[in-house]
């Protein structure tokens, strides 16, 4: 079977020997390269307080990519809303949507920082992610001009498409709200298939979205070689090992730096490693067509970064290549 349409999600991940503000422009490099192989969507990732992050701020990283592309959709893998009031968020992708009309995606998710202290920091505990349905009507009621506070300058615009990044009951609030579904699959593929068809059952059409929009999410590295391929996975998959153990997420390794694990490291790298692709250029093909006859993707939004920025591209151009 064919392949679905690919876009990109990027972190702006730091690698050693480099501070995050290369980062955030090498990331802004890297979105004009993936517009020129031809994906979708290139969208930014939230995360707090990571060391090996740099993508802290995604409606403003979306901003500067849309700025130096011309034709490549533009938006956030996600805002995690719990973390900001519904109305500035409306604001910044009116703000996002008037700068770069018809280019604009709206990715929200429900995520709270990764450690108390960056949860303090932010004002936003763990019960915040329990209000996420109702903030996102809030939001969405910013564009309508439902509520006694306008917000400008979403108000009047057509809201941009809106994506919910799901886990578990996730996926029926996307049904719910005529959103598409963003989803990864974690706790195997039978979960994920189930949800998805949980999801095209319930789906209510909403102006956004008449049907039922099903993006699946992972990790793919295209190599010379399987074991290539794998290398290129490593470095962000021993810096979430050490963010699981340490509770830090470290800048990128190059995969010849990364240690042999122990016992306790080797099965949190496995966990990691599941469910992510690598191998040749025929191993992904054939892997991502049964990824997506099993989940019944509509699109693809592949998540890879590793140590060497030359790696990287190469294993996207192989990939787009496929498409």
């Amino acid at each position: 079977m064919s392949l679905p349409p690919l876009s990109v999600l990027d972190r702006a991940s730091v690698r050693q020997g480099r501070d995050p503000a290369a980062a955030l422009r090498d990331t802004v490099t890297f979105a004009r390269d993936v517009e020129r192989l031809g994906y979708r969507r290139f969208w930014a990732a939230e995360h707090h307080g990571v060391p090996g992050i740099a993508g802290a701020a995604p409606t403003v990283l979306a901003a500067a990519v849309g700025a130096a592309t011309s034709t490549i959709r533009i938006g956030t893998g996600g805002v995690m809303l719990p973390n900001h009031r519904p109305l500035v968020v409306a604001e910044q992708f009116g703000t996002l949507a008037s700068l770069h009309p018809g280019r604009v995606d709206m990715g929200l998710g429900r995520s709270v920082g990764f450690t108390g202290a960056v949860r303090t920091a932010l004002g936003a505990d763990k019960t915040a992610a329990d209000h996420f349905a109702d903030d996102v009507r809030e939001l969405l009621g910013y564009f309508d001009g439902d509520h006694r506070v306008h917000g400008a300058p979403a108000e009047g615009l057509q809201p941009p498409p809106l994506f919910v990044l799901a886990t578990g009951a996730g996926a029926d609030l996307a049904a719910e709200l005529g959103a598409a579904l963003v989803i990864a699959p974690l706790g195997g593929l039978e979960k994920v298939a189930e949800r998805v068809r949980r999801y095209r059952e319930t789906f209510r059409p909403s102006a956004q979205w008449p049907r039922p929009h099903v993006v699946v999410s992972t990790a793919v590295a295209v190599a010379d070689t399987r074991e290539r391929a794998r290398e290129l996975l490593l470095p962000e998959a021993w810096a979430m090992v050490r963010s699981r153990i340490d509770g830090v997420f470290p800048p990128l390794l190059p995969p010849d730096r990364v240690p042999a694990p122990d016992d306790r490291e080797r099965r949190y790298l496995d966990d990691v490693l599941r469910g992510q692709l690598h191998g040749t250029d025929s191993d992904v093909a054939r892997e991502l067509a049964e990824l997506t006859e099993h989940t019944g993707a509509d699109e693809m939004l592949i998540t890879m970064s590793t140590h060497d920025r030359a790696d990287m591209l190469d294993s996207y151009t192989r990939l787009a290549r496929l498409a």
